[in-house]
């Protein structure tokens, strides 16, 4: 008998370090070890780390990185390829290819990232009246309402206990009903929106992100930032700045991180932000949690109410500073406050897992299912067109299921 969709996603422990180094497993997986007890206690430290010391250190250390890079005086929307970067996005999907082979089995393949569902849910993306002309691009044009799928995700490419991944969200939206061509013909109808609770991305370019997924093949993720060679530190401080103990999927904000296009000639960031002030705790810390304690705070909350979640964009207005093929780099609310465009509804109603999961398997989502005015930008998006179709494409081919194209009426 095959196993249902909920046995599959069952949480499980992070596995140990496989470096060919004892050395190395032992640090790494001691450092591991370290997080997951800070993580016990974070909720009682972090209130005032945010409010203090998080944005200040955010800004340092966005000067520093500025102040090491060069000034290539590219337009406002203005991409410039990255040498090599095909390779280098051939070498990430032939690293998470063979982590997926080795950590699922046909019938039962996950999501090489984001892999960890906590819920699909039904959601009403509302754009706002009267906006102003050079916001009313795409989607954006006129007030309208599209029907929506949210999936709701923690890290990969492990399905861990939530208190014991690194802290990391996802959200991922699928507008239906989307007139007009699309920049990927498998989907007719869709625009994507992805975003982290991160405001900067894991990895500054390609590149790197090449290097962190053979790091992560001997699940040692950790040496990828920290090295003698090409330490990506100020990378993980980054990083460590916003992931921490989270509460529910519906209290944190999510970031695009990488850039896309407003209209024709202009780049913007998005970010997704709760409404609502209100934190659920962390049930039993300092001892452990449920497993899925993040799901169940998903399904407890929408059993009882709707949830409003604002979309905010961010125009770039620097090309320097607020770069399009450098993803590291956190884009100043300074030069550009972020600027509310739409509400993500999501209704009250009773969130079935089982139904998740099976919606898990068929859904795919790629930031280029989208319309021309919203064009991913930057050599991470470029890599992320055929990254994501191609790691969709097995694990349909895996699991014996077509690319699903999802309609209002599969809304649960």
């Amino acid at each position: 008998m095959s196993d249902s969709p909920v046995e599959v996603n069952r949480s499980k422990p992070i596995p140990g370090a496989q470096t060919g180094s004892r050395i190395k497993n032992v640090t790494a997986d001691i450092l591991t070890r370290l997080i997951q007890i800070e993580r016990r206690i974070d909720p009682w430290l972090r209130p005032a780390f945010d409010a203090t010391l998080r944005d200040p250190i955010a800004r340092a250390i966005t000067a520093y990185m500025n102040a090491r890079r060069v000034n290539e005086h590219l337009a406002l929307a203005q991409e410039k390829l990255l040498p090599h970067e095909d390779e280098f996005n051939q070498d990430v999907i032939a690293s998470f290819r063979q982590q997926m082979a080795e950590l699922w089995k046909p019938g039962r393949f996950e999501r090489g990232g984001n892999t960890k569902t906590h819920g699909i849910v039904r959601g009403e993306f509302i754009v706002h009246d009267v906006l102003p002309a050079h916001l009313a691009k795409g989607v954006f044009r006129e007030a309208r309402t599209f029907p929506a799928f949210v999936r709701f995700s923690g890290p990969g490419p492990y399905i861990t206990p939530d208190i014991d991944d690194v802290g990391f969200m996802s959200i991922s939206v699928k507008l239906m009903e989307v007139p007009g061509p699309k920049l990927m013909q498998e989907e007719q109808f869709t625009q994507d929106f992805l975003a982290v609770c991160t405001p900067t991305f894991v990895t500054g370019d390609i590149r790197s992100n090449a290097n962190l997924q053979r790091a992560s093949l001997q699940n040692a993720s950790i040496y990828h930032f920290l090295n003698f060679k090409q330490s990506h530190l100020l990378d993980l401080v980054m990083q460590g700045l916003w992931t921490k103990t989270q509460s529910s999927p519906l209290e944190a904000p999510y970031f695009s991180c990488v850039p896309y296009l407003m209209g024709e000639g202009q780049a913007m960031q998005y970010s997704f932000w709760p409404t609502s002030e209100r934190r659920t705790s962390v049930p039993r810390l300092p001892q452990r949690p449920p497993d899925d304690y993040l799901r169940l705070a998903l399904e407890d909350r929408l059993s009882r109410e709707t949830v409003d979640v604002e979309m905010r964009v961010q125009l770039q207005t620097d090309s320097f500073r607020m770069p399009l093929e450098n993803a590291s780099v956190l884009w100043p609310e300074k030069l550009s406050p972020r600027i509310a465009v739409a509400t993500l509804r999501l209704p009250r109603q009773a969130v079935d897992f089982a139904y998740a999961m099976r919606m898990a398997r068929l859904l795919s989502f790629n930031p280029w299912h989208c319309i021309a005015d919203h064009r991913p930008l930057g050599n991470q998006s470029r890599a992320r067109k055929v990254m994501y179709a191609t790691l969709s494409e097995l694990r349909h081919r895996m699991n014996a299921e077509p690319h699903f194209e999802p309609t209002p009426g599969d809304l649960p």
